[in-house]
């Protein structure tokens, strides 16, 4: 008895300061420096608007390679499963809070989106005793849209390009809205009492 319990391997003890949690760290940090570009350019200076895009696209990427690095090299943690949505959801927040204060982004649209993204950040914790609510595909692709359709607001258009914007970001809304739907139906299966 005694033996094949001394022969368990241990289990390897994931240190919290890791290169993905640097990344959600980094990524955390650039948010009011992002926010900072935004306001310097007023939504008018181009300078200052090709800054803040580059940002927010350097960013978004930090969000894909700290989840990468996380998986392949085991460096998952509980404080990267919490600190990663918030820096997430801190970067699109600020990013659409900001095009609708100048006005490039109707302010029901940020709204729908917040509104989404934090009931589905909650929902996440309030089963997390009961089960992972991963990320889909099409919550990839929501990801994906958002970033796209603001980086496209963000960046200095021309009239012609620029109209294709709103375009994106209906799209963007659209598939939030769906696969906020899905989410929540997860939920509530993986809260359903079990026979």
């Amino acid at each position: 008895m005694t033996g094949a319990a001394e022969s368990a391997p241990p289990v390897a003890r994931v240190p919290v300061l890791n290169a993905a949690n640097g990344l959600t760290l980094l990524r955390l940090v650039l948010v009011p420096v992002f926010a900072a570009s935004v306001v310097a350019s007023g939504m008018t200076h181009t300078g200052w608007r090709i800054a803040a895009c580059l940002i927010f696209a350097f960013a978004s990427m930090t969000d894909l390679v700290d989840g990468w690095i996380a998986r392949r090299f085991g460096l998952v943690t509980s404080v990267g499963k919490v600190a990663d949505p918030i820096a997430d959801k801190a970067l699109t927040g600020a990013a659409l809070v900001l095009l609708s204060v100048y006005d490039r982004l109707p302010w029901w649209v940020t709204a729908l989106i917040l509104v989404r993204e934090l009931g589905i950040t909650g929902l996440r914790f309030w089963v997390i005793r009961h089960g992972v609510i991963a990320a889909s595909r099409g919550g990839k692709l929501k990801t994906a849209l958002q970033i796209l359709a603001i980086a496209w607001y963000l960046w200095p258009m021309p009239a012609a390009l620029a109209a294709v914007g709103p375009w994106i970001m209906a799209a963007a809304v659209l598939v939030t809205v769906v696969t906020g739907f899905d989410y929540v139906a997860q939920a509530l299966r993986l809260r359903r009492p079990r026979p």
